[in-house]
């Protein structure tokens, strides 16, 4: 069977270890004068046969745990449990905490700082978790789809997942011990040139799927779909532009679109949107759409791949438990209205005022420095929204949900994390219609936080408690200066997987590290990543898939594929299976070593625990 080679194997369990050796080869007492802890002349006898040879006659034991437990610290894990099968006194020593903890560190070469995982039981159990419990065990690999799989998508209940392919379909499958084809969606007929994503409603009642819509003159923007899973028929399209948008739940039966509108050669505004998941309404009197947020995009800036994270989750018991770090950077912009609220007088006199200012000075040729058409339209714009722009409002409702996309304001590249607050009364199209009752002074609304990465953003995931965002991004060089918006800073190879914590909206744990892209800045693609309540998974431009532990820091599993990986995500309700999709056509499935001698235990088992452990070494 094939499998997915381990970038940092660990974790056994000493049942199927003693069950594996026995497998892969008996186990015997050594014979007289051979083997460690043997009898010598003169060391307490002959060593006759039948006789436990790691005791003298009296049955007194031949060597000390003391000499035991140092010739086993030079021994590596497979060994140690090899060798606590000979008798009692080296079982005993094998099981030692100090002995695993020390294996542990060494053997996954974790910082001696890094204290235990608290929800641990001992250093033996935690061991065995971080080798047993690892989807890294390819069982399937489907083929369906034509072209290259873009996105996958679980099911909240985790009985279905969808894909989204270059050959324009939307696959949904169901996911069981051997996972079948449901149903196929063919988009062409709605003149849709791929699909991109998709999303599940929270009841798994209603799919979103996203894709790339050909307009008139070829024109790229993009659409989103709404399939009923009842009978799969198609419910609703909704525009979408930019078509990286993508577009999410916010919730059971209303969903977040994007539009753009040029101001400028480099300025826009972008619209987000809440639609009614079912646009058949007969009475004009109730809303489909409504206005959500209008937000001033600057540099050739967009907002770009939006999620909603839920607040009412941060407290669940899925939020893993705290490792005791030091706080890392902190960022809280909200203070895009700070200089609204300093002077008298109306905001909009103030900024009409310095606006004329501004443009006495280039007339009459006092602004300094000479300043680019761009950044002349920039600071204009900047000017402009100043005194146009609503401040955050701010709730302390548990039921808050925020709004987390990409954006930027030196360049087109993503490069920051916008952060907006829903309340509780715009989570409706009920209200005003597109907007209605706005003042003609409010005419952008401010971001409540704003995360900037110094880098191109090609990725974005949540835990399952909604409480923490892990980010891909491909670093600009340090010290790097923006000097043009459409021409961007040089990007990383190297990709670094960052976290931070929306409650704190702290950068926490240091970035992780080992998956790579090639792609230049100008053509950089959206890389999906998953979270699970104990790993972070991510694809790659190098032919892998990648398995992080969140608390470690450490790659534990890199997954092969053909070509580049374009997604993976977890299963919510077993995260020992996880599905990679790949430019190779392809979907895998992937278990973990104990999950699959579950699924094998009726069947003889040729391959049992202890001998794959010894296999899968690198």
């Amino acid at each position: 069977m094939p499998r997915g080679s381990r970038r940092q194997p660990g974790g056994l369990h000493h049942r199927d270890a003693a069950a594996g050796a026995a497998g892969r080869k008996r186990v015997r007492r050594p014979r007289p004068g051979a083997g460690p802890g043997a009898a010598q002349p003169g060391r307490g006898g002959r060593g006759l046969p039948g006789q436990n040879v790691t005791m003298d006659e009296g049955g007194a034991p031949l060597l000390p745990d003391s000499l035991v437990y140092q010739i086993f610290l030079s021994l590596g894990p497979a060994d140690v449990l090899a060798a606590g099968l000979v008798c009692r006194q080296w079982h005993a020593v094998s099981r030692d905490e100090f002995l695993w903890r020390e294996q542990f560190y060494r053997y996954y070469q974790v910082a001696r700082d890094v204290p235990r995982h608290p929800a641990a039981t001992s250093w033996y159990e935690e061991f065995r978790r971080l080798y047993d419990t690892v989807p890294c065990v390819e069982v399937q690999t489907l083929k369906e789809h034509t072209d290259q799989v873009l996105h996958l998508s679980f099911s909240h209940s985790g009985y279905q997942f969808a894909s989204c392919s270059k050959d324009c379909t939307v696959k949904i499958w169901n996911n069981d011990l051997t996972v079948s084809l449901l149903h196929s969606a063919d988009m062409r007929p709605y003149n849709w040139s791929y699909t991109q994503f998709s999303q599940f409603n929270q009841d798994d009642s209603l799919l979103l799927a996203s894709g790339v819509f050909l307009g008139p003159h070829n024109s790229s923007s993009g659409e989103i779909a709404v399939i009923s899973l009842d009978n799969f028929a198609l419910l609703s399209r909704v525009r979408n532009k930019p078509y990286d948008v993508f577009g999410c739940w916010l919730t059971e039966t209303s969903l977040i679109s994007g539009n753009l509108h040029r101001i400028g050669d480099i300025t826009s505004c972008s619209v987000l949107w809440l639609n009614n998941a079912f646009q058949d309404v007969e009475s004009e009197n109730v809303n489909v759409v409504k206005r959500l947020f209008k937000i001033q995009n600057l540099n050739a800036s967009t907002i770009r791949t939006v999620m909603v994270a839920d607040c009412s989750r941060f407290d669940s018991p899925d939020l893993l438990l705290d490792d005791g770090a030091t706080p890392g950077r902190v960022f809280d912009l909200g203070g895009d209205s700070e200089d609204e609220a300093v002077g008298p007088g109306p905001a909009p006199a103030r900024t009409k005022e310095g606006l004329r200012r501004f443009l006495d000075g280039l007339l009459d040729g006092r602004a300094q420095p000479q300043l680019s058409e761009h950044a002349l339209e920039t600071q204009v714009a900047e000017l402009l929204a100043q005194g146009r722009t609503k401040p955050p409002e701010h709730s302390t409702a548990a039921a808050r949900k925020l709004l987390v996309f990409t954006t930027g304001c030196l360049t087109y590249s993503p490069h920051q994390i916008g952060i907006k607050q829903i309340l509780p009364h715009q989570m409706t199209t009920a209200g005003p219609v597109l907007g209605e009752g706005r003042g003609s002074d409010a005419f952008f609304d401010a971001l409540d936080h704003v995360i900037d990465v110094h880098g191109h953003i090609i990725g974005m995931g949540l835990s399952p408690d909604n409480r923490y965002l892990y980010v891909n991004s491909r670093a600009w060089p340090s010290g790097s200066v923006v000097a043009d918006p459409m021409q961007p800073p040089p990007i990383a190879e190297e990709i670094d997987l960052l976290v931070f914590d929306l409650k704190t909206m702290r950068e926490v744990k240091r970035a992780l590290r080992a998956h790579r892209a090639y792609t230049p800045n100008d053509q950089c693609f959206f890389i999906f990543l998953d979270v699970s309540r104990d790993f972070v998974a991510s694809g790659a431009e190098d032919r892998h898939g990648y398995i992080w532990d969140r608390h470690y820091n450490i790659c534990l599993a890199k997954l092969r594929h053909q070509d580049v990986v374009n997604s993976v995500v977890f299963s919510p309700q077993e995260q020992e299976l996880l599905l990679t999709a790949s430019d190779d056509a392809t979907i895998k499935a992937w278990r973990s070593p104990r999950t699959v001698r579950i699924h094998q235990a009726p069947r003889p088992r040729p391959h049992p625990f202890f001998s794959w452990f010894a296999s899968q070494k690198r």
